[in-house]
């Protein structure tokens, strides 16, 4: 409580019951690692995202075709035409840096 409070600021009020609410959320205690799946893909996003932004050219091609694979392809071979590696940890640091940024620019508008 003390953390979510520090982090969220003094625009969010928890009330008491709100301390054992992470009881209620089966996927906390019954499922390893469920919310592991939230993270890489927000990593997997931000790579992305930074090498179409570095791209000069054929990085829509790319991607859709990547979307066309559907669920026929793991996360390796989808990114191997973007040169991206999950294993490689340069590709987190690409999402990372993306988050990086964004703080930066919100610390700056602040």
């Amino acid at each position: 409580m003390a953390v979510q409070g520090e982090s969220l600021g003094p625009a969010i009020r928890f009330e008491q019951e709100y301390g054992n609410y992470w009881a209620y959320i089966p996927h906390f205690i019954h499922s390893p690692f469920y919310v592991y799946a939230y993270a890489f893909g927000d990593g997997l996003v931000n790579a992305l995202y930074s090498r179409y932004q570095d791209a000069e050219e054929g990085f829509v091609d790319k991607y859709l075709e990547m979307l066309r694979a559907g669920g026929t392809l793991r996360h390796r071979e989808l990114l191997a035409p973007f040169g991206l590696d999950a294993s490689d940890p340069k590709f987190w640091s690409l999402g990372l840096s993306m988050v990086e940024g964004l703080i930066d620019e919100l610390e700056a508008a602040l």
